[in-house]
């Protein structure tokens, strides 16, 4: 109800306004033609007096009577036709501004607006953000729904099912066992028995006690978003304070309290973490592709214009630095970077020198066939850039690819 009075004020103000201003420029119109009449009536009383004191003759004073007398009609005429028309034509128009201006704001606001839902300030809308959160759904609940949707377990030797029942019952005998509890966890998710992985996970962390390390509190948040279909839950999200609070930068932290933040409606506070981890990280970090993808429709939520930076490539000191990695971890570092490089390539192009990067990044990895193939790709490219080429075929040849 305050609304449409509101509403009703404003337009009736507007309509006030131009309806004063149509009438001032009446009433200004109306000042020059009594004006003019006034000036002809003065012109005939001086005519008089012209006359009396002998300065006009008679004849001369009748001629310029004459023609005075007919211009003062005029003028009264023209008065008297403007005061009789144009009051009603400028009333009609305003009138007819004054409906537009309803039937339009009316229309718009019927169409584009939301009639007879109360005003909703931020802080309100705040509030209404929290109990959202806090009444959400809790672990067990998001994991029976997520149940049905999850892959399922993938295939595996009879032996190994054989190891797992082993495995479970020996940690159901000893249920503080470190090891036997570490390997269930992982086995468990491994066959895509997520909450079980999550159950085992939250009971090695109880058996650790105060030795429980970051990393344990990070994977226990990991088990509990999977199982739950990427839900992060009020238990999750204990963990994920508890997880920051023992380390503020740890970057799965982050990232999974930004998820936190984008599902409780807040990306105002998810876009800050998430785009500290895009601009500081590295593209082989799990959550890179996530946010990679999320990043632009949580900053417009945000009410930011954002453009991600670019994926970049590893480095030659990455490299070197993954060579003292053993050949596991390196190959799935370097992997990992090569890969984006080359899609960011393919799909934008880029100087020679990056073209020569993943040459060599892709001989360290062992790949020669796909080296040469993105070396053939490069010379055609770089063709007529003879600075290019030189950058291409030193890179041909220091691998002795060179045609």
């Amino acid at each position: 109800m305050i609304f449409w009075l509101l509403a009703f004020l404003i337009i009736a103000g507007v309509a006030a306004v131009m309806v004063l201003a149509l009438t001032r420029a009446h009433r200004s119109e109306m000042d020059g033609a009594a004006s003019d009449v006034q000036v002809y009536r003065d012109q005939l009383k001086e005519v008089a007096r012209d006359e009396a004191r002998g300065v006009l003759a008679e004849t001369e004073a009748e001629a310029v009577r004459l023609e005075v007398s007919r211009r003062l009609l005029d003028a009264d005429r023209r008065a008297q036709a403007r005061d009789e028309h144009v009051p009603g034509n400028r009333r009609l128009a305003a009138a007819i501004i004054v409906a537009t201006l309803l039937a339009g704001g009316i229309g718009t606001y019927l169409t584009q607006g939301a009639p007879g839902v109360p005003d909703l300030p931020m802080s309100a809308r705040l509030a209404a953000l929290e109990e959202a959160a806090r009444d959400r759904p809790g672990q067990e609940e998001a994991e029976a729904v997520a149940a049905p949707i999850l892959p399922g377990p993938e295939a595996v030797p009879e032996d190994f099912l054989e190891l797992m029942g082993r495995l479970r019952t020996a940690t159901q005998e000893r249920p503080s066992d470190i090891r036997g509890l570490t390997l269930l966890a992982r086995n468990e998710a491994r066959l895509g028995n997520f909450a079980a992985a999550r159950r085992a996970q939250e009971q090695l962390i109880a058996a650790k006690g105060s030795e429980v390390a970051a990393d344990d509190l990070s994977a226990m948040i990991e088990l509990m978003v999977f199982s739950a279909g990427g839900y992060v839950s009020p238990e999750a999200e204990e963990y994920v304070a508890r997880l920051l609070a023992r380390d503020p930068g740890h970057r799965a932290g982050r990232y999974f309290l930004g998820l936190v933040q984008v599902q409780a409606g807040r990306p105002d506070l998810a876009f800050p973490l998430w785009r500290d981890l895009l601009e500081t990280g590295t593209a082989d970090e799990p959550w890179s592709p996530v946010v990679r993808a999320a990043i632009a429709d949580v900053a417009a939520g945000a009410g930011v214009t954002y453009e991600p930076p670019a994926v970049r490539g590893p480095t030659a000191a990455e490299i070197a630095a993954a060579e003292d990695m053993d050949a596991e971890d390196r190959d799935a570092m370097i992997r990992g970077m090569v890969e984006s490089l080359a899609a960011r390539l393919a799909q934008e192009g880029g100087p020679a020198e990056e073209g020569a990067q993943l040459v060599h990044s892709l001989m360290v990895l062992g790949d020669e066939a796909r080296a040469r193939r993105i070396l053939a790709e490069a010379k055609e490219i770089f063709d007529d850039d003879e600075a290019s080429m030189a950058i291409i075929r030193d890179a041909g040849a220091r691998y002795g690819l060179a045609e």
